[in-house]
């Protein structure tokens, strides 16, 4: 399940993983969301947190995920990912560079740290 976190900025959108994520949490929150918001901005400040209870992604989501940053490739200014998940966290750190703007990993204890780095302009 993916929740979308509140008390952003215009222009940052925020989510959190709960449990398993599905291709239906992606198509159902994450893509409408981000979608609506690309049609106001040009680009997007995004922050994703996997929360203590998260348990994986299904191959759907994965796929969901990689079809919505390409789609989007020069639209991401800044991206923070937060995670204590450690394959999800060597993942990013392998293919961080790739990320069109600013990249930065967080440990979950550093969700304000992050959450401040993202809505920084």
């Amino acid at each position: 399940m993916i929740v979308q976190m509140t008390g952003l900025p215009p222009g940052v959108l925020g989510f959190t993983a709960h449990n398993q994520v599905t291709a239906k949490d992606y198509e159902q929150v994450i893509v409408p969301d981000i979608e609506a918001a690309f049609a106001i901005n040009p680009k997007l400040r995004v922050m994703f947190h996997t929360d203590e209870d998260f348990t994986g992604f299904d191959a759907g989501a994965m796929w969901d995920d990689a079809k919505l940053g390409f789609r989007h490739f020069s639209g991401w200014e800044r991206a923070a990912l937060v995670t204590d998940v450690g394959w999800i966290r060597t993942l990013a750190r392998a293919l961080g560079f790739l990320s069109p703007g600013q990249f930065r990993l967080f440990h979950s204890a550093e969700l304000d740290d992050a959450r401040a780095w993202v809505c920084t302009t």
